[in-house]
């Protein structure tokens, strides 16, 4: 019980740098070509009209990484059971992993779309 909790803490801490990174990157965006003593705070970052896109694409992919994560997690978790009961099912049931990731996948390309459009 102790390990999964770990893990679960360790994923949302992974999640959490990972949404600091994009927030550094949107804000880097905001700045370019700027002084480095002017920096906009991240208040006045998140107000500006350009560093808008960069935050709603670091959303989606969080957003989109999470449910996948969460999907395969359960299906994952059940295939695994099914395989050891039924060894015959483990092809099966990792399409059903795989649709799973595609969740992720699909946030990529919606985050790249918002991020080009942006641009």
């Amino acid at each position: 019980m102790k390990r999964t909790t770990t893990a679960r803490a360790l994923a949302l801490l992974t999640i959490a740098l990972l949404g600091l990174l994009a927030m550094g990157t949107a804000l880097a965006q905001t700045q370019a070509g700027g002084d480095a003593a002017a920096a906009p705070t991240v208040v006045a970052a998140l107000a500006s009209r350009s560093a808008a896109p960069y935050y709603a694409a670091a959303v989606v992919m969080s957003l989109a990484c999470m449910s996948a994560a969460y999907a395969v997690g359960k299906v994952g978790a059940a295939a695994l059971g099914a395989a050891a009961e039924k060894p015959e099912l483990l092809g099966k049931a990792i399409v059903f992993v795989g649709l799973g990731e595609g969740i992720a996948i699909f946030g990529l390309i919606i985050s790249l779309i918002m991020v080009n459009k942006a641009s």
